[in-house]
């Protein structure tokens, strides 16, 4: 088994404070997966995480807000740290991010400070 792992970071406040429907935040959190992975498909690393399908790792961490996600997101762009940010359209609004799959305990220091999702 590998020790790939990929991390999502979902806006807590969207259910919490905007009561969007949980089912409707599960797909922000699907649609950003994907794109991460399609986008960063010849990835190394993707790769190895595609290669055991059914021992996928996948951590869903709470960030607060659309500017505690947006800076998360600055500073994984600052840093190299390959990642989508999803938006919501037409809106335009932040809901998500995920970061490509990479070897476990490689982006700790962007995502400890969040706790794991929970609705």
């Amino acid at each position: 088994m590998s020790n790939v792992v990929q991390y999502v970071l979902v806006r807590g406040d969207l259910i919490r404070t905007l009561k969007w429907p949980s089912g409707a935040v599960m797909a922000q959190a699907c649609h950003a997966c994907v794109a991460v992975v399609h986008t960063y498909y010849s990835d190394p690393d993707t790769q190895t995480y595609l290669k055991d399908l059914g021992n996928m790792h996948k951590v869903i961490l709470e960030v607060p807000d659309e500017p505690a996600l947006l800076s998360t997101a600055a500073a994984l762009s600052a840093d190299g740290v390959q990642h989508v940010v999803w938006k919501e359209q037409p809106e335009d609004v932040a809901t998500c991010v995920a970061l490509k799959p990479c070897a476990k305990g490689t982006v700790s220091k962007y995502v400890r400070k969040f706790k794991l999702y929970s609705a």
